[in-house]
């Protein structure tokens, strides 16, 4: 069957149940565009700008398994590169596709818009080799073999791939078998790797295993609790991996960051013998700037393409690989250790004081209900909603390894676009969300309804924490947040001033009335107030940076 490359391209994209498509229109991608719009199992999402594209390209992945996106050259696909730089630091799979000029503008080194002007057509590409898990040129010629590789990687590495499509390229036409081949995904034989581990946990007293964020990554939720309940091991989240158990389990403890972990939490972990970290890694933000307790000697790493057992390196065993590799060991833990305790019901103080942040994510936890999805931008609200309990099925997605503030704007409609029949609640700062709010604009032209609520205390609050608690370059100009829907063209959008916990608890019982709408809430704090976590982990941060 003879296809456009750009159209076979959007084929065996829509194959891996990828329904949307995000980016920005420019001169070198909008005849492959065309291609987008006439597939029927394709939709385009047209962003505000490149960046807010990458990051709602992200939130799809994270729950779609899979997401792509279009730039065009140079302006365009530099702007995408912070968010594909995050979806590539926290394991999320993006295939990024840039349009670029013809192959005969590039061969005879022409000086073009969007170019540097040095007759070089590659600079660009060269900056996403870091960033990405595959690249390629795609031509007439390679396209049959290409496309699926970088798909196949993407989805085999949950990382972002890089496609470089010149304009004329994506118009030639090629044959296309009926069957188009992927490469083999080759298994790794971890029998002698799990004996050690085997070993290693008949010798312990103390075991623990702290799941991380590529769980998330793979969707591994149910295998690896099966895994913890076969096993009887205790299990400690990461935030950087929060929502990578079911917190319902009688097998989970809590969230483990370091020396601000609850007392009984981090008084086992610290004394375990053996920590697995299972699709974990200890970043400064997960552990309180490194502050965990236990000896690197009693790490077990199991991560994907990452495996240190007693001495032992492996870097080809892939997560889902080494989970079910797991479950053959012969071993039964016998010992006891602290369990998960669920906060209590109405734990939270109404009253017409002004709203503390303490008292905002008390309210907040009663409000969160199973299957939401709760997304925290990187501020207080992270810092506060990560110790928030996660009903069953509910998902929390934050960005704390790559930290790009504004990220979780863009990344809702992702999420909201990815599944339409979950609740999705947004906890931003008014600093985060003046980055990148735009995409409300998006998500009242999708006719989406995420509950959106601002945290209006005048500024950057953890760089606040961190140093420059009253300078200048931590403030920011003030906005009159609940306005911001009317501006995108959505005047009768409910919204909200909220100043106590009696306003935020109406609020939250007004919004449950009216769930096919988008809503935001304003909600003003202190400009000193902060989560206690922050206030302890900023402490380190600073301490870090000396």
């Amino acid at each position: 069957m003879k296809k456009r490359v750009g159209q076979f391209l959007f084929d065996e994209i829509a194959k891996q149940n990828v329904d949307k498509v995000f980016g920005v229109p420019g001169d070198f991608n909008l005849a492959f565009l065309d291609d987008i719009v006439a597939n029927p199992n394709l939709d385009w999402v047209g962003n505000t700008n490149e960046l807010n594209a990458s990051y709602a390209a992200d939130g799809y992945a994270r729950i779609k398994g899979l997401a792509a996106m279009v730039t065009t050259f140079g302006v365009g696909e530099l702007s995408a590169i912070n968010g594909i730089a995050g979806s590539y630091a926290e394991n999320v799979p993006v295939i990024a596709i840039t349009g670029a000029p013809t192959t005969q503008v590039e061969k005879a080194k022409r000086y073009v818009h969007h170019s540097l002007g040095e007759g070089t057509f590659d600079d660009y590409q060269k900056m996403f080799e870091p960033i990405t898990t595959a690249q390629t040129y795609l031509t007439e010629e390679n396209a049959l073999t290409e496309v699926p590789r970088v798909i196949q990687a993407a989805l085999e590495n949950k990382r972002p791939v890089h496609i470089h499509l010149p304009i004329d390229v994506a118009m030639k036409e090629i044959e296309v078998p009926e069957e188009v081949e992927y490469p083999e995904v080759k298994s790794f034989d971890l029998k002698p790797t799990m004996a050690k581990v085997e070993k290693l946990l008949k010798d312990s007293k103390k075991p623990v295993i702290i799941t991380g964020h590529q769980i998330n990554s793979f969707g591994l939720h149910k295998e690896v609790e099966q895994l913890a309940e076969k096993l009887n091991l205790p299990v400690a989240q990461l935030s950087l991996g929060k929502s990578s158990f079911n917190e319902s389990s009688k097998q989970y403890m809590g969230i483990y960051d370091g020396s601000v972990a609850e007392p009984r939490i981090r008084e086992y972990v610290d004394e375990s013998d053996v920590v697995i970290l299972l699709g974990a890694k200890l970043t400064d933000s997960a552990t309180s700037g490194f502050s965990q307790g236990f000896a690197d000697d009693v790490i077990v790493t199991l991560n994907h393409k990452d495996v240190k057992v007693d001495g032992e390196v492996i870097q080809q065993p892939s997560l889902p690989g080494i989970v079910e590799a797991l479950q053959n060991i012969d071993y039964k833990f016998e010992g006891e250790f602290p369990q998960y305790e669920w906060p209590e019901d109405d734990a939270y103080d109404l009253n017409d004081q002004p709203l503390t942040q303490e008292n905002y994510f008390k309210v907040m936890q009663s409000f969160i209900r199973p299957n939401d999805i709760l997304l925290a931008d990187q501020g207080t609200s992270f810092f506060g909603a990560y110790s928030l309990a996660m009903p069953k099925g509910a998902t929390f997605i934050g960005q704390p390894l790559w930290g790009s503030i504004g990220y979780t704007l863009p990344s809702t409609l992702g999420t909201q676009i990815a599944d339409p029949s979950r609740r999705n609640v947004l906890l931003i700062g008014d600093g985060s969300l003046q980055l990148t709010v735009q995409e409300i604009s998006t998500m009242i032209r999708q006719q989406l309804h995420p509950v959106i609520f601002v945290i209006n205390n005048d500024g950057y609050t953890v760089e606040r924490k961190i140093h420059g608690e009253k300078e200048p370059y931590n403030d920011i100009q003030m906005w009159d947040y609940k306005a911001l829907p009317a501006v995108f063209g959505a005047p009768d959008t409910p919204t909200y001033d909220v100043k106590t916990s009696q306003e935020l608890f109406d609020a939250m019982k007004a919004i449950e009335e009216k769930p096919d709408q988008l809503h935001l809430v304003e909600v003003h704090m202190a400009v000193e107030d902060a989560p206690e976590k922050l206030e302890k982990i900023s402490k380190r941060f600073a301490e870090q940076n000396k």
